[in-house]
């Protein structure tokens, strides 16, 4: 589109989450703002965008009234929606400029939109559980600023803010990475399920295990599963506790968390802080308010007698707060105890219902005793057999190729190490992130025409720098990849695709 946008302000992103059914009589239009960023931009401003974004997404009813609006390209700026739920709407707008870096796709920031999203409503609920709760909004907006501040700042290199960009290409977000064990590794890993389960009597306990950033056995729903694993790597994992930051971009190395995160969001903070308190007017709510900080960096630490322990809650002030955390599970509706333990690379998350432990924070402590007397054993054997198999961040990788797997039905992604992505040329990546964007609208074209119908398609191109760069989609699985020593023809690149699939994809994820 040709549109102009209403964004004046020269911050390069606009990140903003709106309800639709607050304030709209005249003068309450401040009501139906839920977080905003940067915080620091009139009021006025916000008010602006947020009401561009509200016309866009009416507008777009009238030609789609199934479908909600994705993404709109102004003359200046990108327009990402994500109906967050009912109503609630999470919208990042960003500006378009000639700069290398820049240069995004508009899925992958969806992708970051759903990703912050699914993690706060993994610890405080939906939104809109929190806005019946408090109708004030001031609880809500709270936890809100707290905690998409808190995940902005793993995008920051140093004082900048770094979105998802042509580099992160080879790599999928809402997916989880797994570890390929043995089948004596597997019967294990499944007795040491069946022996944490038991620790918990006759409480109806799930667990997820993780042996460094890759998961090994999960009992729990796949929307759980994904969430709860994206928080692991991102703070629990011993990589995350070692270097106090994920590494979510081929950008970042080793302890990048520097001070500019703590001014970030500190600064950030104290101006939501203010327009959190301006927004609540009603006089008998409770403004003091508990931020819990789950995505801090440095709030998690490994005890001496293996648990992971932090001082992160997400209850109020008033209330008596719990040593172990609490989170959400989507597919029981229940609140469940985080209950974590580390021996050297494997990280065991035990989930118990908290309505089934009667003393709270006694009651869990005597669950550790039993985890600790009964499967450590199990715990160590699993440990040390996995570590011997184990072939290192580089035991994935297929000499001569750089790639992405996605197995979409069972939400699975296994991609060339970042230390190897970043040999590729930046037109090899330039030409692939384009490439997956035509693939992206090649599928939400086909899923418009027919919801039922599976894409199948496959894309062969030259990069400028005579890369060959590939796409494969097929019943579910998608397989992105690049040749850049295929310098000969397309039938030698169509032949090295072939090789890989068959000697690599077969008994992984099957693409044919």
């Amino acid at each position: 589109m040709g549109m102009s946008s209403a964004v004046t302000s020269n911050e390069t992103m606009q990140l903003c989450v709106f309800d639709l059914r607050r304030g709209q009589h005249e003068g309450q239009e401040l009501d139906k703002i839920l977080f905003f960023y940067p915080a620091d931009l009139p009021f006025s401003t916000q008010l602006s965008v947020i009401g561009l974004s509200e016309g866009l997404i009416t507008f777009t009813r009238i030609f789609s009234p199934e479908a909600a609006c994705e993404v709109i390209d102004a003359e200046r700026h990108s327009h990402v929606f994500y109906q967050a739920e009912p109503d609630i709407w999470m919208v990042m707008i960003v500006e378009k400029n000639k700069e290398l870096e820049a240069i995004w796709r508009s899925d992958a920031l969806r992708e970051v939109l759903k990703e912050v999203h699914s993690l706060f409503v993994m610890f405080y609920g939906p939104i809109r559980s929190l806005l019946e709760k408090e109708p004030g909004g001031g609880l809500s907006r709270s936890r809100l600023y707290s905690f998409i501040m808190d995940y902005l700042s793993d995008f920051l290199v140093g004082k900048r803010l770094q979105l998802p960009s042509f580099r992160d290409c080879l790599r999928e977000r809402g997916s989880v990475q797994m570890l390929t064990i043995s089948r004596e590794a597997a019967i294990e890993v499944q007795s040491l399920v069946r022996v944490l389960e038991s620790c918990s009597g006759s409480t109806q306990c799930c667990s997820l295990i993780m042996f460094q950033d890759l998961l090994v056995s999960t009992t729990l729903s796949p929307d759980d599963t994904i969430n709860l694993f994206t928080y692991a790597v991102m703070r629990l994992a011993p990589n995350a506790l070692s270097s106090g930051a994920s590494s979510w971009s081929y950008l970042r190395k080793g302890n990048t968390v520097s001070q500019a995160v703590t001014a970030f969001v500190g600064n950030s903070r104290s101006v939501s802080e203010q327009i959190s308190g301006s927004h609540d007017t009603s006089p008998g709510a409770d403004r003091n308010y508990n931020v819990a900080g789950p995505l801090q960096h440095d709030k998690w630490s490994k005890g001496k007698d293996g648990f992971l322990v932090t001082d992160v809650s997400g209850v109020e002030v008033s209330s008596l707060i719990s040593a172990t955390p609490t989170i959400w599970l989507q597919q029981k509706e229940e609140r469940v105890y985080l209950c974590a333990y580390q021996h050297r690379n494997l990280t065991i998350i035990l989930l118990v219902p908290v309505n089934s432990i009667v003393n709270g924070e006694q009651g869990m402590s005597l669950l550790k005793q039993q985890v600790l007397e009964n499967a450590s054993l199990k715990i160590f054997k699993v440990e040390e057999k996995l570590s011997k198999g184990w072939g290192g961040e580089n035991a994935y990788h297929v000499s001569g190729y750089r790639y992405l797997l996605v197995d979409h039905d069972r939400n699975v992604s296994r991609a060339t190490p970042p230390g190897k992505v970043t040999t590729l040329a930046k037109e090899s990546l330039l030409s692939m992130s384009k490439l997956r964007e035509e693939v992206d609208l090649e599928k939400g074209q086909a899923k418009w025409e027919d919801p039922n119908h599976e894409k199948e398609l496959e894309i062969c191109i030259r990069a400028k720098n005579n890369a060959w760069v590939i796409a494969r989609v097929s019943r579910g699985k998608e397989l992105y990849m690049v040749l850049e020593k295929a310098n000969e023809t397309l039938l030698y690149a169509s032949d090295a695709l072939e090789k890989f699939s068959n000697r690599y994809c077969n008994g992984v994820f099957s693409l044919d």
